[in-house]
């Protein structure tokens, strides 16, 4: 049976992987977003199976320590990862899965050797970058100043990824564009080497 391709699209804190992620599955018809598992309590509006799965801080250690997860990370005291369980089938059930962990999770997955390809969106402007975090609200300034400093060690450390791709402030459509096209290059590939 053919497997999916794994994409991994990453960004720093409010530089767009959801809301292009969102668009390439209307794009791309047979694929998904992985959802992925973590500790941290939902906020408002979260939706269980939709943008996370909410479990507690002991479940998920039980099911680290059950060899449950391809890959986890720690960030602001929340523990996050990819269960094996889920990534399995949605790869068998999908041509493209989309996953938005951040730098990384993707080196554990470089680490474990799942194959996988990996788009990194870089700011066009760390303050473009802050007003679209303070835009989404409930941020002190205190927290936006670790954020920026999270991004930019994030965009420093995302020299290994596949491609990068300049998210510019207000061309939205253009920076879905251009990572359609990477990927359709890829799926095209993939088809070619299973002849």
């Amino acid at each position: 049976m053919n497997k999916g391709l794994l994409v991994v699209i990453s960004s720093t804190s409010g530089g767009g992987k959801d809301s292009v992620i969102r668009e390439l599955i209307k794009i791309f018809p047979n694929s998904a977003r992985l959802v992925t598992t973590t500790s941290r309590p939902p906020r408002p509006g979260n939706k269980e199976g939709i943008d996370y799965y909410f479990i507690s801080r002991e479940e998920f250690e039980n099911r680290l320590s059950s060899d449950g997860f391809v890959e986890h990370n720690e960030y602001a005291g929340n523990l996050y990862g990819i269960e094996k369980s889920r990534l399995e089938e949605s790869l068998t059930n999908n041509e493209i899965v989309f996953t938005q962990i951040e730098v990384n999770g993707k080196h554990n997955l470089d680490k474990v050797g799942l194959e996988h390809l990996s788009i990194f969106l870089i700011p066009d402007d760390f303050d473009n970058l802050a007003e679209r975090i303070r835009g989404r609200g409930g941020v002190s300034e205190e927290k936006l100043k670790e954020r920026l400093e999270i991004a930019k060690y994030e965009v420093e450390k995302s020299e290994d990824y596949d491609y990068k791709v300049v998210n510019i402030q207000g061309k939205f459509e253009e920076t879905v564009d251009k990572v359609a096209n990477i990927i359709r290059s890829h799926s095209t590939i993939d088809k070619k080497s299973q002849i």
